[in-house]
């Protein structure tokens, strides 16, 4: 029953080679999708993973989505700074705002705040200019 199966598959060359490129096709584009899916995941933590001085993140439990911002209230942060062990709580600031170019152009950039008594969520190593 297999060798006719198979005998019917190959001998039609047409068939033969639509089902090819098909499984190549849909090879890709499993690839594909599960590598865009690896780079949204990526991107919902790498703000936190830039910024290593922290061991615990506290946020908001109604986030929904990537770059939702919504800050904690001065209230969260207290309550958290209450927490025994916690030797400090410092807020962290992440915004989006649309910046103007040496050429004109508009740009939407990300903005993250940086604490200014410990200098938390400062980058590692800066271009230009120093922390």
């Amino acid at each position: 029953m297999y060798k006719i199966a198979l005998k019917m598959l190959i001998e039609d060359k047409a068939k033969y080679i639509g089902m090819v490129l098909s499984l190549s096709f849909s090879t890709i584009i499993i690839s594909q999708q599960s590598a865009i899916f690896v780079g949204v995941m990526r991107r919902t933590y790498s703000t936190v993973t830039d910024s290593q001085q922290a061991e615990v993140w506290v946020m908001d439990p109604k986030i929904q989505y990537i770059d939702e911002i919504m800050p904690l209230r001065n209230v969260d942060l207290y309550r958290v700074r209450s927490i025994e062990g916690v030797a400090w709580a410092a807020p962290f600031f992440k915004g989006l705002l649309r910046a103007r170019l040496a050429n004109g152009h508009f740009q939407t950039c990300i903005l993250i705040g940086v604490d200014d008594s410990t200098l938390i969520a400062a980058p590692h190593t800066m271009l230009e200019g120093k922390v």
